[in-house]
């Protein structure tokens, strides 16, 4: 489908869905299985410009915007969801982050090397005991006469234990609850950073995830991003761009599961007959094309607003919402249609179908977004 793609969006998803097919796919299952993160990869992305989408040319930037990025994220996760997530590592939140509230002198050091991958980035809120309820983090920050001393933990960080830089939220005021957190950019090779993977997971098996452990860490005070304060703010502006990629990927997710369903649906055999003559898996496969195409539409809605500067929350949490929940029954349903198969390695089904979950997790739960959309559609603050 080909909603407002002018030539050059056009040809960056063609680049993207070349490259996942010749770079990432050939050892992909391999991959995952031995849970190998290969930072060549993200390498290569940022070669071919993956991560210049948001940002000014004079940073090394492309600024072909959110749009031509969420329509390349779609297509690496189509083909693996775990690759799809530099995306927001290396641009939707550091980058975007920096761009709009952090100081020239942060973006020329930090923005290009993000966009280059001299850097790995990471953004972490999330602790052990504070998820969706952002306010109730525990990880703080003191000032000093030349520095923040920050101590603290984070959990299910992705980009963990492999990242450079990160921008970590965390208390400078407790007192004054949300409005006290405030954002910093941390070196996390820094004395008292400790990065620590968690191997046991569902899905996502070649995107590092992990905790971070602060101990008395040192932070430049030029590493504040924006005042005191702001981190809160900064922090649903941020979220905003992230939720928008991970509503990208979860399409790809859901493309993937159809295309695998309709090459099976017509060459597997029962009662003499191809599965696809049969009316409840047409009725599957039509299901499952029409959410899809839904799901892309508001995707590239958002998008294509937030390209035009627009602070587009409710947007963005619709598509989230949507593409999420579209993803996991895409996947739930190609199981399904694959039998016995579906419910083995042998097809990617099953790998979809345990990367799916994590979008209804991430970037704020599916539960969240439908507080927001309906707070906002009750006119409630």
């Amino acid at each position: 489908m080909d909603f407002l793609l002018s030539d050059e969006q056009q040809a960056m998803r063609d680049m993207a869905k070349n490259f996942a097919e010749k770079k990432i796919a050939p050892t992909m299952e391999e991959d995952e299985k031995e849970h190998r993160f290969r930072k060549e990869i993200v390498k290569e992305m940022a070669n071919l410009g993956f991560f210049g989408c948001i940002a000014p040319e004079k940073y090394g930037g492309n600024e072909t915007g959110y749009l031509a990025a969420s329509i390349m994220a779609e297509e690496i996760a189509r083909i693996s969801p775990s690759w799809g997530l530099p995306f927001n590592l290396q641009m939707n939140s550091i980058q975007s982050v920096l761009l709009n509230f952090g100081t020239e002198e942060q973006r020329e050091r930090y923005i290009p090397k993000l966009i280059n991958a001299d850097l790995l980035g990471c953004f972490a809120i999330t602790e052990a005991n504070s998820g969706s309820d952002v306010a109730s983090m525990k990880s703080a920050a003191e000032e000093k006469e030349d520095c923040f001393i920050l101590n603290g933990s984070k959990m299910w960080i992705s980009g963990i234990p492999v990242a450079d830089l990160g921008i970590v939220y965390a208390y400078t005021d407790r007192s004054l609850k949300h409005r006290g957190i405030s954002a910093f950019l941390v070196d996390m090779h820094s004395p008292g950073v400790t990065q620590k993977a968690i191997e046991t997971k569902l899905g996502l098996h070649c995107a590092p995830t992990g905790e971070i452990y602060f101990d008395n860490v040192k932070i430049p005070k030029e590493n504040l991003v924006g005042q005191k304060g702001d981190g809160f703010k900064i922090c649903m502006f941020m979220l905003d761009n992230t939720r928008l990629s991970c509503a990208a990927r979860a399409v790809g997710v859901a493309r993937a599961c159809k295309e695998h369903s309709v090459r099976y649906a017509n060459e597997r055999e029962q009662f003499g007959q191809p599965i696809a003559n049969f009316q409840m898996i047409q009725e599957q496969i039509a299901e499952m094309f029409v959410e899809e195409e839904a799901a892309r539409l508001l995707v590239y809605r958002a998008a294509w607003n937030r390209d035009r500067g627009q602070r587009n929350t409710i947007e963005i949490s619709c598509a989230k919402f949507f593409a999420a929940e579209v993803a996991v029954r895409a996947a739930n349903t190609a199981v399904k249609i694959f039998g016995s198969y579906g419910f083995s390695s042998e097809y990617p089904v099953e790998r979809f179908y345990r990367d799916a979950k994590s979008y209804q997790i991430v970037e704020g739960t599916s539960n969240v977004q439908k507080m927001i959309i309906a707070r906002s559609v009750l006119g409630l603050k």
